[in-house]
């Protein structure tokens, strides 16, 4: 029973409703055109997720791909290109032909004038092409066709560090180089993107930091961390997940010791040796070479999550709420929502990047998504238009909150942006399909129709200190006062409501329940106090009456 609920098994559950799994849930603006194009013909994301039996549990999943994997066999042919600065990255490409065994062995590179859709790939951290999960996507897109290019970081994939500059998670400017020289060596072949992990977290940066100037028409990111900070304090909670660390840090580690020459020189050596987490790693390596005082100050500009709203690509984004390494707090749900380019699809199960499905588990879930999307993207017309709609763009790290003079808080404490200015319709629309959690109880509901402020409903709040109010009020001028709002009723029973909701939500037992327990508890006090007070009460009656 312990180990059962220490690698959180959930073989039981599954038991009991025939090994169906469970629906995805998907997470999109109702008025993006990328759900009805394309999302809407992809059976596998409105279908049901089953994990393989006899792998039921997140931390069977992982454990599995990374020290089995059952990877087709995949012969790269690889290039290397030359950055400017000095460093080299291994790009290994594999093609249809490279798959299917034709008769044409001599050629060695992708014709220039090729229409072939090419799929680029980021791997995860120290990942190379060589990862079993690296393999399965690349194996299938070339069986579909495609011209699979695989862009290893900095240092992996058998090359060497020629220049004072490493990868970390927040480093954009490699893919950057490597796409452009893609789009300018095949031109006529559109460019797909697909970032897995650390991968995915650079990819959803780049394409946020690049906005309509990108060279991709389509991308996915899988098992992205999104927030590193929080993916950090996750990593360190539990003892499980602390196994993850010790992992990661082993292999970061084994990164170093590869390239012990130029990383001594530039980084703190010793602290290297000594690391036993990611974050000691990170605090004596990644630190000190990105020339940050912090490591949270890494992990905040690194993350992606701050550019998920300047993407303007259709994007499709793949989480587990059981992934064991990229907690569910860290999931973007309001910021995907309010993209009309992307659409977030979640299960319940899968563990990181493992998702192993049938009785055998030779395939991947995932892999089976982003076929279908990438598919039915290719073939749809969204990818002929660089921009889907017509949006705002906004700094990465600058919200419409920290420009507006002013705040609505609204009678269930969402925080709006306020001002002067005459504006149409306030808040975009939303659509989603709801998905019970069985173990947190989320559950998204989907709006449709646009946000309204009521007058009635909110408070207006003046951001300004009360020392230049003060200041306008000794003025010359007439002297401005707030007017202070008249209590409601509704203020103090609305937030009540909403506790009690949630409260339900949560534990997923009814509100009659939760009464019905309430009254059992309480009943020897209520019992006990009962006979003491009608007793009072009969004296008071029967001395009156004398």
């Amino acid at each position: 029973v312990f180990l059962y609920n220490f690698i959180e098994m959930y073989f039981i559950q599954e038991l009991f409703t025939g090994f169906r799994g469970k629906p995805v849930s998907l997470t999109f603006n109702s008025c993006c055109d990328l759900y009805q194009e394309v999302v809407s013909k992809c059976k596998t994301l409105n279908g049901r997720f089953s994990s393989t039996p006899w792998l039921c549990s997140p931390h069977l999943q992982t454990a599995f791909l990374q020290f089995f994997g059952r990877a087709p066999a995949c012969k790269y042919r690889r290039q290397i290109f030359q950055l400017s600065d000095g460093g080299i990255i291994a790009l290994d490409w594999l093609r249809n032909i490279d798959v299917e065994k034709s008769s044409i062995e001599r050629f060695d590179g992708v014709w220039s004038d090729d229409k072939s859709p090419i799929m680029l790939v980021i791997p995860g951290l120290t990942s190379d092409s060589d990862s079993a999960y690296i393999k399965h996507l690349a194996f299938k897109m070339a069986k579909r066709g495609w011209n699979v290019v695989v862009s290893n970081h900095r240092g992996l994939g058998g090359v060497s560090v020629t220049s004072d500059c490493f990868y970390n998670a927040g480093w954009t400017e490699d893919a950057r180089r490597v796409i452009d020289h893609l789009h300018t060596q095949y031109p006529q072949a559109p460019l797909f993107a697909v970032g897995l992990s650390i991968g995915a977290n650079v990819l959803v940066k780049y394409l946020g930091e690049e906005g309509v100037n990108t060279a991709i028409v389509g991308a996915a990111a899988i098992c992205s961390p999104w927030d590193l900070l929080i993916c950090d304090r996750y990593i360190n909670r539990r003892l499980v997940q602390r196994v993850y660390d010790r992992a990661l840090a082993i292999g970061l580690k084994g990164y170093a010791k590869l390239h012990q020459t130029v990383m001594s020189r530039l980084a703190d050596w010793e602290g290297i040796v000594k690391a036993r987490s990611v974050r000691d790693f990170d605090h004596s390596s990644t630190r000190v070479l990105a020339d940050l005082e912090t490591v949270d100050t890494y992990y905040r500009k690194a993350s992606c999550t701050s550019y998920i709203g300047n993407v303007m690509v259709p994007l499709l984004c793949v989480s587990a709420l059981d992934d064991p390494v990229c907690t569910r707090e860290a999931i973007p749900w309001d910021e995907c929502r309010a993209n009309k380019n992307i659409v977030l699809a979640t299960t319940h199960h899968g563990g990181h990047l493992g998702y192993f499905e049938g009785m055998t588990a030779k395939s991947l879930w995932w892999v089976r998504a982003v076929d279908e999307f990438l598919c039915a993207l290719n073939s749809s017309s969204l990818i002929h238009s660089k921009k889907m709609q017509i949006t705002t763009v906004h700094s990465p790290l600058e919200t419409s909150i920290d420009q507006a003079p002013y705040v609505n808080i609204t009678e269930d404490g969402l925080v709006t942006a306020f001002s002067n200015e005459p504006s149409g319709e306030v808040g975009s629309q939303q659509n989603e399909q709801p998905v019970e959690d069985d173990k947190v109880g989320d559950r998204i509901r989907g709006v449709n129709g646009a946000m309204q402020l009521e007058t009635n409903a909110t408070t207006q709040f003046d951001p300004r200190s009360e020392s230049t109010r003060l200041g306008d009020a000794g003025s010359k001028g007439p002297g401005k006062m707030l007017v202070t709002p008249e209590p409601d009723l509704d203020a103090v029973i609305v937030p009540v409501k909403r506790c009690l909701n949630q409260l339900s939500r949560h534990s997923k037992i009814s509100m009659w329940v939760l009464a019905y327990i309430a009254i059992i508890t309480t009943w020897p006090i209520l019992g006990s106090a009962s006979p003491m007070f009608f007793k009072k009460k009969l004296r008071n009656i029967f001395s009156l009456k004398r």
